[in-house]
């Protein structure tokens, strides 16, 4: 899209800051800082961050940073409630209206990309979309015949949605079959009819060398089990919680501990593997699918690079930050 087009789609559009990147890049401290500097409140964009009692795993901010500066959709439901884009996008944009008559500016902060392009964009999630029977096929097929498999189907069905979605995303996988079962349209066409804008939307991403930030991560994870999240997780299995929220890295690897199908030691390792792997995806999703201006704090702090975002936020909204 060239700049006039982008800028005439743009006129007349409310303003909004998203901070995105890999999981431990340093997005929670950025954002906390923002927003205090540009009289802000924060959307949380964590699929995960949304439910209670998974507090050490998701890393969510801690109270006194919440403290600090008011954060949305943060601690919103039970950990068997669920949980979807559709829903997060209607809870979203509902917090954002209400940052906006306050006359403060959101700050979108997350590293799910789907969830902040849910909120920068016109993506709908009809319900109309939906074929449960169709879905439970799908997974039938995936138990029976292997992710591999059913991931070969969308090859074949729509090769370009395949290129955007990880052959490991089941879930992922099922809805794009799902979209094209249920409307005759590919995933892929859908997306790009999708593409305009729904904000003027200022995207910060971080990022650091790949080394330091898988570095970082094993050293959060570490930090997690000193902090209990044996414990959490324990809390949740006791409980016979299952389901949505259970599967997310950190919880799934310890279910499999305290079902006795792994030593603890091997799942931490796991964790940390995958939280790699994930902030791999991560990166690769929003450099491939958003038009984020990047930071890069390997040899910077966040107070350094504070006054190049605030700079790059005025900039983009034509200084109407200041």
């Amino acid at each position: 899209m060239n700049e006039r087009v982008e800028g005439s789609i743009l006129l007349n559009k409310e303003p909004l800051i998203a901070v995105v990147g890999p999981t431990a890049v340093g997005k929670t401290e950025l954002s906390i800082r923002l927003a205090e500097t540009l009289q802000g409140e924060i959307i949380n964009a964590d699929s995960m961050q949304v439910y209670q009692d998974m507090t050490i795993g998701t890393a969510k901010p801690t109270d006194a940073e919440r403290a600090r500066v008011p954060h949305h959709l943060i601690d919103m439901l039970h950990p068997t409630e669920p949980w979807t884009v559709s829903s997060f996008q209607d809870r979203a944009l509902a917090a954002i209206s209400n940052v906006k008559a306050k006359g403060k500016m959101p700050i979108m902060v997350g590293g799910t990309g789907l969830y902040v392009q849910a909120i920068t964009h016109h993506l709908s999630f009809s319900k109309a979309e939906s074929d449960p029977a169709y879905r439970q096929e799908l997974e039938t097929f995936a138990k029976k015949q292997g992710g591999t498999a059913l991931f070969q189907l969308l090859v074949e069905k729509d090769p370009k949605a395949a290129e955007s979605i990880h052959p490991h995303n089941e879930r992922r996988v099922i809805r794009a079959l799902e979209v094209l079962h249920t409307t005759g349209c590919r995933f892929s066409e859908r997306e790009e009819e999708q593409s305009v804008p729904r904000f003027h939307s200022a995207l910060i991403g971080l990022t650091m060398d790949r080394e330091l930030l898988y570095s970082r991560i094993n050293q959060r994870v570490d930090r997690m089990m000193e902090l209990g999240l044996v414990e959490e997780v324990e809390a949740l299995y006791k409980a016979g919680i299952k389901g949505q929220a259970i599967q997310a890295i950190g919880y799934k690897e310890l279910y499999a501990y305290f079902n006795q199908e792994q030593p603890l030691s091997q799942a931490i390792e796991q964790i940390k593997t995958r939280s790699r792997q994930y902030a791999k995806r991560q990166l690769t999703w929003f450099k491939n699918k958003s038009q984020a201006e990047w930071f890069d704090v390997t040899s910077q702090t966040i107070e350094e690079i504070l006054p190049k975002v605030v700079d790059f936020s005025c900039r983009k909204f034509k200084n109407g930050l200041e």
